[in-house]
């Protein structure tokens, strides 16, 4: 699987629990916490490119594939 990507902010429990999914399946990935890379939301939006309301934003390889229950249901279609 290609690298996975995670923009979420401290305190997030959602970020955590996609961080933990990497971790548990040994996905190679990525952490950005937008407030310490200083991501804007208007930077994460033009990323994504549609309206960000919400982290974690979830990418694999260069696909946007949404926040943690996209992802956690990619991973499972996955069979991983």
């Amino acid at each position: 699987m290609e690298r996975v990507t995670i923009f979420g902010k401290e305190g997030c429990g959602f970020c955590k629990r996609a961080k933990q999914i990497c971790e548990q399946k040994d996905l190679n990935f990525t952490y950005l916490d937008i407030h310490k890379e200083n991501i804007s939301q208007a930077d994460l939006e033009k990323t994504i490119g549609k309206p960000v309301h919400t982290v974690p934003q979830i990418f694999i390889g260069k696909e946007y594939i949404g926040g943690y229950t996209e992802f956690s249901n990619k991973v499972a279609d996955m069979g991983l």
